[in-house]
């Protein structure tokens, strides 16, 4: 389920850039403005990604897709542990109940990373077919009453039934109460170390079933897999992954990935690069010829409504003919809202019963009385009991990144450097552009002339997308441009003190509203600490993060400035403030154009056990920390060019003091060295930008 849902007159100085973003349209054929918004920009771009699409042949060509499409989830999830850990399960407690019991579980999925289920075992003898139960963003997860109830029915009708929290929910939040969100900058924290939090439920889903293995009243050849909304999806991929699975029935999360495109979801749906290989279609095909029946409610989010499920539905279908098994699949839909209701259920239970007990035809069957507990006598740690130390989302992802950064030590000496900047070099383009940074075809600057003061520039970063920049108006280019960059838009960074100090120093200053932000925003972006939410999503969707589509921005203009002036200046200073500071550093690292580079108060490190402030989740690149390293080895690229970083932020959104930055520099101090320009990087402790503008 989708997460709930100053104005300065800069004074024009001569020679002194100013950037002003207006509606402006951009038609490459016939040379008028014609320009798309982000969002237009994005759903184009996943059109054009998916729209060879074809169904497989054959059983050969499927396999041969099949194992391609395996091998590029994996990287978008990021890697698995190369070996399972013991899973030490313990019972805590136990309540008997009417035809069942409920046990209070907790096992090891990671090390030190604890899942909190509940066991439904049926009375009987002998061994039950099992369903494992994934919850979506319900604020009482497993223990949720729309969750219990499904669990209930199943136990009364001869299922042994897993229910478990998924990472970040229920009790496995970063408090000890139930009902916290796991998605928006926690999730995304395990983004920069290559994890993703729809491959770690994945994997946790798979030592579920280990252990739905190793309990001797289940019987492992019947296993099932049903949930809702975001356990829906949960639910989905992890039919696709776990062949044990027999059956699979996903509620109200079906659709197919453009529809995320102009929708918010959470961070537990987001495939990084998802469309670049594949739609929804090919994930319900990795099923065939499995029991796969998808249910959609008539009133749901575009992204999960009946239309958009019937396209994914439609390119699944031919896979399931190919094994000779199209009754395998199956679509149910029912008038309702967003949901697991009793229809649904009914409707999951006579699958379950076709595929996991060989009896019946899928037909709904009715289900028995079920009444729900009170969520807290579910719990496995009620009230605050939970053990100290609890390994939550931002503690874990803390962990795997410093283990990361070990591979990023310093090298021993300046041959080691250069062959270390070299991979670092490598891995940013990875990481920002899949190793391929666009190139348009056609020249950036589309248009040029004077209004008053200012002359306009028109240029395009991508085909698509117009600018409109503005400088003041001089016969020359002048010698020394800074730009100035801030996430928030071009008339904050033109008023910032950073941008009056560099004026004061004699520097032209260029500010402008990068793709997505300051008056190019997109409407309704925010949800919870993320500003840019939903635009990052749908960048990450594509593949595009968007430190990578803004780094184009900066470097198109630089082409568009060319083709105006003839030449850059001698002295091309970019600058960012808060979290475009990363954009000026990668920029740089990128870009030898530019000949120096100024961050002010921007993140020092990605590191961090408490969920990020103030940051932007489109700076938390997938893999960057695996592929580049942090902040400080971002920055070391920049050598042996002039660098000033003023003033730094932790995740938490707390400032570091001369100590802390110094140490979050370090390797880049240290590549500068190997530079022999020790001179040219200069850490201070102080944002204040008088003393540090030359």
């Amino acid at each position: 389920m989708a997460p709930p849902r100053r104005d300065t007159r800069i004074p024009i100085r001569a020679l002194a850039f100013v950037v002003v973003f207006a509606t402006a349209y951009v038609s490459f054929a016939q040379e008028s403005e014609v320009s798309l918004s982000f969002l237009e920009f994005t759903r184009r771009q996943a059109a054009e990604m998916r729209g060879g699409d074809q169904p497989p042949t054959n059983l050969a060509d499927w396999r041969q897709r099949k194992a391609d499409l395996r091998r590029r989830l994996q990287r978008a999830w990021g890697d698995f542990p190369a070996e399972p850990c013991a899973l030490e399960p313990q019972v805590l407690g136990t309540l008997q109940r009417d035809g069942y019991r409920v046990e209070k579980v907790v096992l090891q999925t990671m090390p030190d990373v604890w899942m909190t289920a509940n066991a439904y075992v049926p009375e009987g003898e002998g061994k039950f077919p099992a369903v494992l139960c994934v919850h979506g963003h319900w604020r009482g997860a497993k223990q949720d009453p729309v969750v219990q109830s499904r669990c209930i029915g199943l136990a009364k009708l001869g299922f042994f039934v897993l229910v478990v929290d998924a990472f970040g929910a229920g009790e496995r939040g970063l408090g000890e109460a139930l009902g916290e969100y796991h998605g928006e900058m926690v999730g995304a924290m395990l983004f920069p170390v290559g994890l993703t939090l729809c491959g770690l439920q994945v994997y946790e889903n798979m030592r579920a079933v280990d252990y739905l293995l190793a309990r001797p009243e289940v019987d492992g050849a019947r296993l099932g897999v049903t949930g809702a909304s975001g356990g829906g999806n949960q639910t989905m991929y992890a039919g696709a992954w776990d062949e044990r699975f027999s059956a699979v029935v996903p509620v109200c999360s079906v659709g197919n990935y453009q529809a995320y495109l102009g929708a918010a979801c959470c961070m537990c749906e987001v495939v990084p690069a998802a469309l670049t290989f594949t739609e929804e279609w090919g994930i319900l095909a990795l099923n065939a010829p499995r029991g796969l029946r998808v249910i959609n409610a008539t009133r749901d989010a575009r992204q999960f409504s009946v239309p958009e499920a019937e396209k994914s539905l439609a390119g699944a279908k031919p896979v399931f003919a190919l094994h000779g098994r199209e009754t395998n699949l199956d679509h149910a839909v029912f008038e309702s809202g967003h949901d697991y209701n009793q229809a649904m259920r009914e409707s999951m239970y006579g699958w379950m019963k076709r595929f996991l007990k060989g009896v019946g035809d899928g037909s709904p069957i009715p289900e028995p009385e079920i009444q729900t507990e009170d969520p807290e006598t579910l719990r496995c740690y009620p009230g605050d009991s939970r053990p100290a130390g609890f390994v939550t989302i931002p503690k874990f992802a803390a962990r795997e990144a410093r283990k990361v950064l070990e591979r990023h030590a310093v090298p021993p000496d300046a041959d080691a450097w250069k062959s270390q900047k070299a991979a670092m070099l490598r891995g940013l383009n990875l990481c920002l552009f899949d190793g391929n940074p666009p190139r348009s075809k056609s020249n950036a600057l589309l248009s040029a002339g004077v209004d008053g003061e200012l002359q306009k520039i028109t240029f395009a970063p991508e085909p698509g997308l117009a600018l409109v920049a503005g400088r003041g108006f001089s016969e020359a280019p002048p010698e020394r441009t800074a730009i100035v960059l801030d996430l928030d838009g071009a008339e904050k960074a033109a008023a910032s003190p950073l941008a009056a100090a560099l004026r004061d120093n004699g520097w032209s200053v260029l500010t402008l509203d990068l793709r997505a932000t300051g008056k190019l925003a997109q409407p309704n972006d925010k949800i919870g600490r993320a500003v840019d939410h939903n635009t990052a999503e749908w960048a990450l969707w594509l593949g595009r993060p968007l430190l990578g589509q803004w780094v184009v921005d900066v470097r198109r203009l630089l082409d568009a400035l060319t083709e105006q002036d003839g030449r850059l200046p001698k002295r091309l200073l970019v600058a960012g403030v808060g979290p475009a500071g990363l954009v000026a550093l990668s920029a740089a690292a990128l870009d030898s154009r530019i000949t120096e580079v100024a961050a002010v108060d921007t993140l020092a490190g990605y590191v961090t056990e408490e969920p990020y402030e103030g940051q932007r989740l489109g700076i938390l690149v997938p893999g960057i920390l695996r592929e580049v390293g942090d902040v400080g080895h971002l920055a070391s690229l920049v050598a042996p060019r002039r660098l000033v970083i003023a003033g730094g932020l932790a995740g938490n959104g707390g400032r570091l003091d001369q100590a802390g930055l110094e140490e979050a520099f370090s390797f880049a101090r240290r590549g500068y060295e190997f530079e022999d320009a020790s001179g040219a990087l200069r850490v201070l402790g102080e944002s204040e930008p008088s003393g540090f503008v030359e």
